[in-house]
């Protein structure tokens, strides 16, 4: 009895210390370094300057193919490091945007967040760069990103590679609408603690390493700092952008050759503790999902991870980078 009022009393310190060693970080990321050089590119949107970061490299070998890397909600470019350094090493430029609102890009506090908006953006930026064709690779909501810039712009999208993307369901069909006021009052109550929970139960099946780690880290360290009601707010506005802007009623008029690589233990999804748990057992079947998105993109491929999650190109890297290569090529 003893012994468990102990771990009663140490487990608040322990998460407490945890919390504690979390590196606050500004709004814009200034004090993180990212894997590679940074630049901006200055964009007018909706009466705003802003600043779109990104990252573009381009390797000794270059092979005169390029690949954009789109990143999910919950992250930024940053942790597409070890998937930049394999496709450099084997020719291909890498052209890595954080999209406004997200990582070391603007925060603006009134915005009207939309794929298509992203989509303007980063045609802007390959524009800027001069690139004229290229892939496009999507990862969680970068994949409705993906899915978006593939058919607004099927002349520049050589090839569309969607990984683990959220959106293949509906959610508004089967989730209560909740409004940004929601979604802003639940995301001021982040904390190292509770994304690291979510991330282990949604992304890893209860597993957890270094790896994982310094991805939570990095989106905790926002929680911590002076103004991270910003970013706490412009993440409410994703959610709304994600619930009412579904792409996959369109998937059937993507029409470049399309590789969905599936980790097939995912199940997330976007409402969960909204629903009843009858319907949230139907919600984020991705071994489900895959085929039947394979059957609605033509000139699709599908690749499956098994006993993989959310993140194949940080869980089961291996499995995700060879068959993405092989495309590529």
């Amino acid at each position: 009895m003893k012994i468990i009022k102990l771990i009663i009393l140490v487990l608040p310190l322990f998460c407490l210390s945890q919390e504690q060693k979390i590196k606050p970080l500004d709004i814009n990321l200034s004090n993180y370094e990212y894997p590679f050089p940074v630049q901006f590119l200055e964009v007018n949107n909706q009466r705003q300057n802003l600043k779109m970061a990104y990252m573009d490299i381009k390797p000794s070998n270059y092979n005169s193919k390029n690949i954009v890397l789109f990143h999910g909600k919950n992250f930024n470019g940053a942790y597409w490091e070890t998937t930049i350094k394999a496709l450099t090493k084997e020719g291909f430029r890498v052209i890595v945007p954080d999209q406004i609102g997200f990582g070391k890009s603007s925060k603006p506090e009134n915005f009207q967040y939309t794929f298509q908006q992203f989509s303007e953006n980063t045609k802007k930026l390959l524009d800027q760069l001069g690139i004229q064709k290229t892939a496009i690779l999507g990862h969680s909501m970068g994949g409705m990103l993906a899915s978006r810039f593939a058919l607004m712009y099927p002349e520049i999208t050589e090839k569309l590679i969607l990984e683990n993307p959220i959106g293949l369901e509906d959610w508004k069909l089967i989730v209560p609408y909740k409004p940004v006021d929601w979604w802003y009052e639940s995301e001021l109550k982040q904390n190292y603690e509770g994304i690291k929970k979510y991330q282990m139960a949604n992304y890893y099946d209860g597993k957890w390493n270094a790896d994982y780690q310094k991805w939570a880290e990095l989106g905790a360290g926002w929680t911590s700092a002076p103004d991270y009601s910003k970013v706490a707010w412009n993440s409410a506005l994703m959610y709304d952008m994600i619930f009412t802007q579904p792409v996959l009623y369109e998937f059937k008029n993507i029409k470049c050759p399309t590789l969905l690589i599936i980790g097939t233990r995912d199940k997330t999804a976007i409402g969960k503790p909204l629903v009843s748990e009858e319907i949230r057992k139907t919600m984020g079947n991705y071994a489900e999902l895959g085929k039947k998105t394979q059957k609605a993109i033509p000139n699709s491929k599908l690749v499956e991870i098994a006993n993989t999650g959310h993140l194949p190109h940080i869980e089961s890297f291996d499995q995700f980078i060879k068959p993405l290569i092989v495309f590529l090529k």
